[in-house]
C-alpha cells in the first residue's frame, strides 16, 4: 500500500503509468459521543482504504491512497462543539475536482471510501460522481455501505441504524487507533437503542432531536477490537469487489 502524499511526483507518475487505482478516503469532522474523536469517520475511511489497498496488491493491482477529505455536510451534529460542516455544493465540488485532477493525470480508476452516512453528505458524493460522468465520461467507484448488498455483510447494530459512535464505530476505532478511545467515558455510557435512520425518516434534523443527547447511538460498551477487525475485513472487501467489477467492465468495454 502506498500513500499518495508520501510519494514524490516521479513515483506518483510511475504508479499511474503502471495502471494504479486511486482511493479517496472521505470522512467528516463531527461529534462522535464523549468517547471517540471528531476524526472518527476519517480514521475509518483511511483504515478501510489501507486494508483494501493491501488486498488489491495481493491480486497484483496497485493502489494509491489519497489524503482523506476531513470536511463534509455534518448538519445533524451541528449542536455539538467541534463539528465542522460545509455546504453540500462545496462538498460535491471538492470531490469532483479531486477526482477530475487525478483522472487528468491518467489514473486508471478512482474509488471513494466513505464512512460518513448523513444523507445530504452521501448525496453530495453521488452529485460529484454524476458530474464527473457527464463531464469526462469516466466512472468513479463508490461502494455505498447503506445499500443492502453491502449492509448485509456488516453488524446487526449497523443494519438497525443505531450505529453512530456505538459498538460498530467504536470497534473500528479500537482496531485502528485504540489510543484515541476514551475508555473511562466509554465504559460509563448506557446503550442508546435508537435508530438514527428511522428518526431521519420521521423528520429529525439533528442528533438531539433524534434522542442522541450525547452525540451517540447504539452501545459503545459492547465494542471490541475483534469486532473492529472483522468489520474492516468486510469494508475492505466492499472496495476490492467494487474495483474488480469496475476493471472487468473496463475489459469488457474494449473487448471485440
Amino acid at each position: 500500500m502506498r500513500n499518495w502524499h508520501e510519494l514524490t511526483w516521479k513515483e506518483t507518475g510511475e504508479s499511474i503509468r503502471r495502471g494504479a487505482v486511486v482511493i479517496l478516503p472521505v470522512g467528516s469532522t463531527e461529534a462522535h459521543g464523549p468517547h471517540l474523536p471528531l476524526s472518527t469517520d476519517v480514521i475509518i475511511s483511511q483504515e478501510m482504504s489501507r486494508r483494501a489497498a493491501v488486498k488489491l496488491k495481493e491480486r497484483d493491482i496497485e493502489a494509491l491512497v489519497l489524503p482523506a477529505i476531513a470536511y463534509s455536510v455534518t448538519d445533524f451534529s451541528s449542536d455539538f462543539p467541534g463539528t465542522i460542516s460545509i455546504k453540500k455544493e462545496t462538498a460535491a465540488f471538492l470531490i469532483r475536482d479531486i477526482c477530475q485532477s487525478v483522472y487528468k493525470q491518467g489514473a486508471r480508476l478512482m474509488v471513494i471510501a466513505n464512512s460518513h452516512l448523513e444523507p445530504e453528505h452521501v448525496s453530495s458524493i453521488n452529485d460529484a460522481i454524476q458530474a464527473i460522468k457527464r463531464e469526462t465520461g469516466r466512472e468513479v467507484v463508490f461502494p455505498d455501505k447503506r445499500k443492502r448488498r453491502w449492509a448485509a455483510t456488516l453488524t446487526d447494530e449497523f443494519r438497525r441504524g443505531d450505529c453512530h459512535a456505538g459498538s460498530y464505530e467504536t470497534s473500528l476505532i479500537l482496531a485502528a487507533r485504540p489510543d484515541l478511545v476514551r475508555e473511562e467515558a466509554r465504559k460509563a455510557l448506557p446503550p442508546v437503542p435508537i435508530s438514527i435512520a428511522d428518526k431521519i425518516r420521521e423528520g429529525a434534523a439533528t442528533f438531539k432531536e433524534a434522542g442522541g443527547t450525547e452525540a451517540y447511538f447504539g452501545d459503545p460498551r459492547a465494542a471490541s477490537r475483534e469486532e473492529g477487525d472483522a468489520v474492516y475485513n468486510a469494508l475492505s472487501e466492499m472496495i476490492v469487489t467494487s474495483v474488480l467489477e469496475a476493471l472487468e467492465r473496463e475489459v469488457s468495454a474494449v473487448s471485440p
